[in-house]
């Protein structure tokens, strides 16, 4: 263990896992990890059955650049959480793990820089599966459920792993590979990054701002919501000002090196050729204002009727949707997670 640390709403843990074998492997000459540092949150206390299963433990996946730190807001926690919620933390034990490469987990800013491992969403779920086992004993789980990156992972964790969970909920997904417009916009930021002169290699002194000022504007349009933002900024001089806010607040907490293995972590993702092999009943759902996984493509139509036990919501574009950012806001879709919590009891 090699910290801990007390917080209002969840207990904080970071921890040291052995490098799985593969995700070394991917590393390229000098690319070593000595160890995989895991944060995580914990809320509630695992429950386990007469056989020593446990069966109230609940994971959640976050977006892209996010951190299980997340979830701990009013419109999810407040939502979810408390007593008497679909997610009641004195009934479930609710975990909430930053990603390889995201929040306090191992990430290339740590020192490493682009010598750090290449790793891909697999990585990341298997990380997560060794931290549940390995340190906290969990051998189940009740619900996987993961926003944007996380709710691809929740794609993944179907597959790997079918057998380990009640019930899955993916939220602002796709299970397809990354590609068209949602590849070409990615695949803008990282190569603006890294033809700006100050990126060198990998090793600046200081960021490279040309390059994350227009990866975090498409960063920005990625996560709009067209209606919202309208009513938010009705003139020009309230569109400039919600920019400029929203801009500052979001480039001051980037790191050029975190954010290219951010958005190359999905460069592998694509569940597509084993939807069959998911077990659990899946509720998957977007939205129909997300700019990132637009409705016209059809994909969710099409690719739902391949998982067994799947069912695929579209929430139609309303005052309370967000576009992409949708997925955390559970009062919009928590009836769809309350049935999915019904039909999916052990």
């Amino acid at each position: 263990m090699l910290e801990t640390e007390g917080d209002a709403h969840a207990t904080n843990f970071s921890v040291a896992l052995p490098v799985r074998r593969d995700f070394r492997r991917r590393a390229g000459p000098g690319e070593v990890l000595p160890e995989l540092r895991i944060h995580y949150r914990t809320i509630g206390t695992p429950k386990r059955d007469a056989s020593g299963i446990v069966r109230n433990a609940v994971l959640i996946g976050h977006g892209t650049g996010g951190a299980g730190a997340q979830f701990l807001s009013a419109q999810f926690a407040g939502v979810l959480f408390g007593p008497g919620q679909l997610l009641d933390a004195t009934r479930y034990f609710i975990i909430l793990a930053d990603g390889i490469g995201h929040g306090r987990s191992s990430k290339p800013s740590d020192g490493l820089h682009a010598k750090f491992p290449h790793y891909t969403y697999d990585d990341m779920v298997a990380a997560h599966h060794q931290l549940l086992t390995d340190k906290l004993g969990v051998n189940h789980l009740r619900l996987v459920m993961g926003t944007s990156m996380g709710g691809m992972q929740t794609w993944v964790w179907g597959e790997m792993y079918p057998d380990f969970m009640d019930a899955l909920m993916p939220l602002a997904s796709n299970p397809v590979a990354i590609a068209g417009r949602n590849r070409i916009w990615r695949y803008m930021a990282i190569d603006a990054i890294r033809n700006d002169p100050d990126w060198m290699g990998g090793e600046y002194k200081s960021q490279p701002m040309r390059g994350l000022t227009t990866a975090e504007d498409l960063l920005i349009l990625a996560g709009s919501a067209p209606l919202f933002w309208q009513k938010q900024a009705p003139t020009r001089e309230a569109a400039e000002k919600f920019y400029r806010d929203r801009f500052k607040l979001a480039v001051a907490r980037l790191d050029a090196n975190d954010l290219i293995y951010q958005l190359e972590a999905s460069r592998e993702y694509n569940p597509s050729p084993r939807l069959e092999t998911i077990k659990a009943p899946l509720v998957a759902i977007n939205s129909a204002d997300d700019l990132i996984n637009p409705p016209e493509l059809g994909i969710m139509e099409r690719e739902i009727k391949r998982v067994r036990r799947g069912r695929f919501i579209l929430i139609p574009i309303s005052d309370q949707t967000r576009g992409h950012g949708t997925h955390s806001l559970p009062a919009i879709w928590q009836k769809y997670l309350r049935a999915l919590l019904d039909r999916s009891k052990p």
